[in-house]
């Protein structure tokens, strides 16, 4: 079974969506193609791989996460794959095997960077207002514990240092730009970067890692998993870091080697984390029947804010589908010009 929308009797372009789209994402998804006499939109009633592999045989186009490579080549006909959140690192060994063969395009998301900047300025302030415990503390009639405990750490003047300059990232930059505070950017290509940003900076390419660390004290770090940047920031990196050095990371876990953060937090070679993705997302329950995504304590630690991967958040904004359709249209236009193609050999 099968919804077909079809914007009229021209049929050039089919696209099908191989995860599950709520009806208000449906709905402004076809809203927004109608005018594209040559696109067909389909949304499978069901999952089932029979009924996908059927589906999928004729599409150029395929959008959703996590696709098996058995699925991929079952669409003889694929150019495009769309993911529609950020991240694309566990599609990679599928996507260079399947090029081998055949040029198949890989387009990343990045329709929820809006959410995953605030997300990231959230975490970073709720960290350093000491908003957790004090919150802990009035559930449990603690009331106005002043400086004693928990002392706010001031913004003001602090050195941010930007690890990654993409989508997420400038957002945060514009964000923290009304704060009296300065910023280093380190990114790996400065030749495709504009000029313009909201404030002064200093630049620094990955050669450059340990003095961009060493003239920072809050490290925010969202940049792609690949095999130059997993274990980037270890423990050497971490003492460059500081005792005064507070890191946000919402990139992906394997970026910050485990061991060495739960050891400089714990030891207080650093001042503190605030971690929005982690190292184990499919996490046994211990004997209590708790699940922990990762294999040293964190939870134990109170220096730490713990976030389960929810930056994404809000999922249901319709305006995070806007780089979908803009893709859909200059797929269906035939340019070239695509927003956000992974480079499969620089892994993002």
């Amino acid at each position: 079974m099968v919804i077909m929308y079809q914007m009229d009797k021209k049929q050039d372009l089919k696209v099908c969506f191989i995860s599950n789209i709520p009806e208000n994402v449906k709905n402004y998804l076809i809203n927004a193609l109608k005018d594209l006499s040559n696109v067909k939109l389909i949304f499978p009633k069901t999952l089932l791989k029979e009924n996908l592999f059927k589906l999928i045989k004729d599409a150029q186009v395929l959008i959703g996460w996590r696709p098996s490579l058995e699925l991929l080549k079952h669409a003889e006909n694929l150019r495009f794959f769309i993911n529609p959140g950020t991240g694309i690192h566990h599609l990679l060994i599928d996507f260079k095997e399947l090029n081998k063969k055949r040029e198949v395009i890989l387009i990343n998301g990045h329709g929820n960077s809006y959410f995953v900047a605030q997300h990231t300025v959230a975490l970073l302030l709720s960290f350093m207002n000491m908003v957790i415990p004090h919150h802990s503390w009035m559930k449990k009639g603690r009331w106005r514990t002043g400086d004693a405990d928990a002392i706010s750490i001031p913004l003001r003047f602090k050195e941010v240092g930007l690890l990654g300059y993409g989508a997420i990232n400038t957002k945060v930059h514009k964000m923290l730009s009304g704060f009296d505070v300065n910023f280093s950017i380190l990114r790996r290509d400065w030749s495709k970067a504009e000029n313009r940003f909201p404030t002064k900076i200093k630049k620094y390419n990955y050669h450059q890692l340990h003095d961009f660390l060493k003239e920072i004290n809050i490290l925010i770090i969202a940049i792609p998993l690949t095999k130059l940047t997993e274990d980037m920031i270890g423990e050497e990196e971490l003492n460059l870091l500081g005792s005064e050095g507070i890191l946000v990371n919402v990139s992906r876990g394997e970026v910050v080697n485990q061991k060495a953060l739960y050891c400089a937090l714990k030891n207080k070679v650093i001042f503190g984390a605030a971690i929005d993705v982690w190292y184990d997302y499919n996490p046994k329950s211990d004997d209590q029947g708790r699940k922990f995504p990762f294999k040293f304590p964190f939870h134990e630690l109170n220096n730490i804010i713990l976030s389960p991967h929810r930056g994404y958040s809000p999922f249901n904004d319709l305006l995070r589908w806007n780089e979908v359709i803009e893709n859909i249209t200059r797929i269906a236009h035939n340019r070239k010009d695509l927003l956000n193609i992974v480079n499969l050999k620089k892994e993002y």
